[in-house]
């Protein structure tokens, strides 16, 4: 056989990796990550998703060293330089993990385009980014996707994992040249969030063996208590690829009512990635449209942005969304709802800001999750309502995660920090609240 490349993508991990697995088949292997300026000359993009991936790629470089390999890194438009990288090497294969987005279609298609005129076949890899293909689960009423996720988590459950990919236990990469990993002003002026923890492969599969150890155990009884910080903090491992979905939930427990509710967030996934998979334009537009038009509010979208609302529950998700870039799901819930919901907002106005700051910001998953909350995508109760005080009073009932980012509200004790503005202890530096909500 001859020589093969391997495209990383959202695949950055080299266990349980089918693009890797199938192109270290061939007689030599080029690693291959190219640094796609279509990608990083947009506007969303944060310093955090930045770090997180240098972060990763230098994991998986000394990953692929302890084989004999190592990455190679470009930079420019992808199809380009992967070709440049075939034709430098003679390589007559290249392996990419398939994908769901509009953007990957457009990708793929320019690869197969540019590649085909030397020769060069394209091999696509189901299995890398979903733990179950978009394209195996159909509903009985022939549509191509699922709208109702109870009925696609029953069917999800049922279906077989695919066969765990091998590890390369040797890698043999022919001269190539490529580029030095660059620093991160280098792609990105922004530095991002201060408490910003990053990693790769190597470092979350440490944070995985802790979350099976014990943690997920209490999964279902605690993934919503605010001030418990109770969920896995797996969500960048996964949107990176640096785990794989797949060995996630063949390592669960789904006997157990932590290890189901764990695997049933990894369904969530999977069926927002198979509904963009279908249709690529609810990135951008509504799923099911709205009866009414979106209010226009600039300060209310400000306050909104800079935890300044004066519901401390959507403050503190706010202010951690910043400093940590990550919130846990319950929180980007609350939040989503207040803006949308409460504020009446577009619900795309929210989301940009979620994709700038998260380090897990993923197309799928964020979009189509704003859709939920926002009564636009797939809840079969698209007019409920998220009380932000009900919200606190259920899932933060002692105040701990409003006093962990609200310093200001510290002296208010136990659940009266949900209710400043009833308190003779108030805060000078803390607002008023911006609209008024049933149970103040």
């Amino acid at each position: 056989m001859s020589v093969a490349v391997a495209l990383f993508t959202r695949d950055l991990r080299v266990r349980d990796n089918p693009v890797l697995a199938a192109a270290a088949r061939a007689r030599g292997v080029v690693p291959l990550f190219v640094f796609d300026d279509r990608i990083l000359g947009r506007t969303e993009l944060g310093g955090n998703r930045i770090r997180f991936l240098l972060a990763a790629l230098g994991e998986l470089d000394t990953e692929l060293r302890a084989m004999g390999g190592r990455l190679v890194l470009r930079r420019g438009e992808v199809a380009e330089e992967v070709a440049r990288v075939a034709r430098q090497v003679g390589a007559d294969r290249v392996h990419i993990a398939a994908d769901v987005s509009g953007y990957s279609a457009v990708r793929l298609r320019r690869l197969r385009e540019q590649l085909g005129h030397n020769g060069i076949e394209v091999t696509e890899h189901a299995g890398s980014v979903s733990v179950v293909d978009p394209a195996e689960l159909r509903p009985a009423t022939g549509r191509d996707h699922f709208s109702i996720f109870t009925p696609y988590f029953r069917r999800w459950v049922e279906t077989p994992l695919r066969a765990a990919a091998p590890r390369p236990s040797v890698l043999t990469v022919p001269e190539v040249d490529g580029i030095d990993m660059p620093d991160r002003a280098e792609l990105c002026a922004e530095e991002g969030s201060p408490q910003l923890e990053v990693g790769g492969e190597t470092t979350g599969r440490k944070i995985l063996r802790a979350w099976l150890s014990g943690p997920v155990a209490e999964y279902e009884a605690r993934n919503d208590d605010l001030g418990a910080d109770a969920t896995s903090h797996l969500g960048a491992y996964l949107h990176f690829g640096c785990l794989s979905p797949t060995e996630l939930v063949r390592r669960t427990d789904l006997s157990t009512p932590g290890g189901h509710a764990f695997a049933r967030q990894l369904a969530w996934r999977d069926f927002n990635n198979q509904l963009l998979a279908a249709r690529p334009e609810v990135a951008v537009r509504d799923y099911r449209p709205r009866p009414a038009p979106w209010r226009t509010d600039p300060r209310a979208v400000k306050a909104w942005r800079t935890g300044r609302t004066g519901y401390p529950i959507i403050d503190a998700a706010m202010r951690q969304l910043v400093a940590e870039g990550w919130m846990p799901g319950r929180a980007r819930l609350v939040a989503a709802g207040f803006l949308s919901k409460s504020l009446g907002i577009d619900w795309r106005i929210g989301a940009a800001h979620f994709m700038h700051w998260l380090a897990d910001g993923d197309v799928a998953n964020n979009q189509l999750n704003w859709q939920w909350a926002a009564g636009t995508g797939t809840d079969t109760r698209p007019n409920r309502m998220l009380n932000p005080l009900r919200q606190a009073e259920r899932y933060d009932p002692e105040g701990s995660y409003v006093h962990r980012w609200l310093p200001e509200l510290a002296e208010l004790p136990g659940p009266a920090a949900h209710k400043p503005w009833r308190s003779p202890l108030l805060a000078p530096d803390y607002p008023p609240p911006i609209i008024e909500c049933k149970g103040m």
